[in-house]
């Protein structure tokens, strides 16, 4: 069983996540309970699957667990491109974030053609 914090995947979903709750600190109070925290939930889950995905039994678990980690980077993007365009967010914000979220799923979908081919 390896440890989650040696992948590279992982430590990327886990800047992006920190980059997340420091670029929403600045949405508004009445968005608490809505975008800020649907943002922060997504990103925190895409290294919480990774890590969860890694002391599974065999690679065909961990691969399930990398596409439900992928899955939420994709609910980021969304959220991302959300955010910008209802002015929470400035241009090179989302430019920044946006791309490291298509970053880490690049690495997701690398990780699980890896798996794929060791199976």
């Amino acid at each position: 069983m390896q440890s989650f914090k040696n992948l590279k995947v992982w430590e990327k979903a886990h800047i992006l996540t920190l980059d997340v709750y420091q670029s929403s600190k600045t949405f508004p109070r009445e968005e608490i309970y809505g975008l800020t925290s649907q943002m922060r939930r997504a990103s925190a889950s895409i290294g919480a699957n990774i890590a969860e995905g890694t002391c599974r039994k065999g690679d065909i678990d961990f691969a399930r667990f990398l596409q439900m980690a992928a899955g939420s980077a994709s609910e980021l993007e969304y959220h991302l491109l959300l955010a910008r365009d209802l002015k929470l967010l400035q241009t090179p914000d989302f430019e920044r974030l946006s791309g490291r979220a298509v970053e880490v799923k690049r690495m997701l979908a690398s990780l699980m053609q890896r798996l794929r081919a060791d199976s």
